[in-house]
């Protein structure tokens, strides 16, 4: 006998009662959102960021980025930490028999090969470490690129570090002038023409608009734009043709090594060789901590390296512009006064547009009433004014230039062999005629608009570790205070250590918003 057909139950309803239901609804939504309403709860409103009209966004952005990079080693750290334990516990557990005093020294003994290994260690001196990685960079290399910002080419030359590249062995030696759009074409042409007698020279400007690696760029509603000038990069022919041609001379895979001083964009051109953003970048100085390897081709393999340690016999406009610390660390008004010093006052009074100053407060003083940068009670805050003028000096967005020396003298750390040496299997020919194209395509700023800056010279860098001056007691307690503050926060989870790292920021830029309400006008 069959079964009978089960008919579904049919959801059809009058209409009377899909009103009233809906009528229901309707009223339940009202109601939470009355009650929502009366206790305050609301969207969490997105962060909005460090605003533009911030006087200071360059310095905070840095020590936000400095933070989340002493975060990162401290977690790095507590990871080999946890490891350690971990295989303790299982000896441990493995020889039940064996006592906990006898593995002891066996622990200690494998921290110290993985301490000699891995260059990442809280106890030891930062400093000693980038001296560490700079010679290992020096060492693997067989050509060396030297960096050196076109704005002040001499006072970024290290001569510690050429002198350990020729003392190295077989290696050449090849300067590049980054950043060759901030200075006029006149001035540029007269460096390249005082550099080449010396070391074969490249003009470059790093693109700074790449992808970055691993992200996917959206290209809904993106409007067609033409490139921006600082997009484009330009002597990457020029350097990579030079490359190849010593490549196919030595008949061999060759590696390149990008040194030079802090903020000068070694990682912008290797990202720029490689049309990828690989190495980090950003507007903190000394961002490249470890050397780090980076495969352009099977022929051509370049190693980014640490930036150079500048030596405190330097004057003191080199150590502002030239050390890898943060504003906050440096005295900024002195900072500021001594780069000052070195710069044309009219040409200063020009740029920033301010009255005629007798002295560096004078001018921090009519800076700080220009931008509205005030205190509490109205007077002005010649700190902020102060870092004002370094963060856009150290950045990449000031244009200032430097004479060359008149006369030519060869460096004492180089010979006419040596050079010679450093020129040979190099296509100088076609490197000329790339400068010369570079230089027609750039549209560098006019020689009028831009600051005459007085170059102190050759910057002297710390190689040798033993060279590396001790601390004073008070830095030391200083960075202790540091390192207990991230220990701290690594406790908490990422999100919190984002936030709190954010917080900390918008409270800065709360601070100086206020500050400089009249900012947004007066600009």
């Amino acid at each position: 006998m069959k079964r009978p057909k089960l008919k579904k139950a049919s959801k059809r309803m009058t209409c009377h009662k899909r009103y009233k239901i809906q009528k229901k609804v309707r009223e339940h939504h009202r109601k939470l959102r009355k009650e929502a309403k009366k206790q305050g709860r609301k969207k969490p409103r997105k962060d909005p960021g460090v605003p533009n009209s911030a006087p200071f966004k360059e310095a905070l952005l840095r020590e936000a980025e400095l933070r989340k990079q002493r975060l990162e080693e401290l977690k790095e750290q507590q990871k080999l930490d946890r490891q350690k334990e971990q295989e303790k516990k299982r000896k441990l557990e493995t020889n039940p028999g064996v006592k906990p005093s006898n593995l002891e020294p066996v622990k200690e003994e494998s921290g110290q090969c993985k301490a000699k290994d891995k260059p990442k260690s809280g106890k030891q001196n930062p400093k000693k470490l980038y001296c560490q990685e700079l010679k290992k960079v020096i060492e693997a290399s067989d050509v060396v690129l030297e960096v050196l910002d076109a704005r002040d080419p001499l006072g970024c030359r290290c001569p510690q570090a050429e002198e350990a590249v020729v003392q190295s062995g077989q290696k050449k030696l090849v300067l590049v002038l980054n950043k060759s759009d901030l200075v006029p074409k006149e001035n540029l042409e007269s460096w390249l023409s005082y550099l080449k007698k010396e070391l074969p020279t490249v003009v470059f400007r790093a693109s700074t608009n790449l992808k970055d690696k691993g992200k996917i760029i959206k290209h809904l509603k993106v409007r067609k734009r033409t490139p921006f000038r600082n997009e484009v990069c330009v002597g990457k022919e020029g350097l990579w043709k030079l490359l190849r041609s010593f490549q196919e001379t030595c008949g061999k895979a060759i590696q390149v090594g990008v040194i030079g001083f802090p903020n000068v964009g070694k990682s912008s051109i290797i990202n720029s060789l490689k049309q990828e953003q690989i190495c980090n970048v950003g507007v903190s100085m000394g961002l490249t901590r470890y050397m780090q390897v980076v495969t352009l081709d099977k022929q051509i393999t370049v190693v980014d390296s640490p930036s150079f340690i500048v030596s405190p016999v330097n004057s003191a406009s080199a150590l502002a512009l030239r050390s890898p610390a943060s504003i906050e660390v440096l005295k900024p008004v002195e900072a500021a006064s001594a780069i000052l010093s070195q710069a044309d006052a009219r040409q200063v009074v020009l740029k920033f547009t301010v009255p005629d100053f007798k002295n560096p407060l004078d001018f921090f003083t009519s800076l700080a009433q220009r931008r509205g940068l005030h205190q509490k009670g109205g007077s002005p805050n010649l700190e902020g004014a102060a870092k004002l003028i370094w963060s856009e000096w150290t950045g990449a967005s000031l244009g200032y230039y430097c004479h060359p020396p008149t006369s030519w003298t060869p460096p004492p750390h180089f010979s006419e062999a040596i050079m010679r040496d450093m020129k040979q299997g190099l296509n100088l020919e076609e490197l000329e005629k790339n400068n010369a194209h570079s230089i027609h395509i750039i549209r560098g700023p006019r020689l009028a608009s831009s600051i005459l800056f007085q170059s102190s010279g050759l910057t002297n860098g710390i190689i040798e570790e033993k060279d590396i001056p001790e601390e004073l007691p008070k830095q030391k307690e200083k960075k202790q205070e540091e390192g207990e503050d991230c220990d701290d926060l690594d406790s908490d989870q990422d999100g919190v250590e984002e936030s709190a790292s954010v917080s900390m920021l918008h409270e800065k830029s709360s601070e100086m918003s206020r500050a400089g309400r009249g900012l947004g006008g007066t600009t």
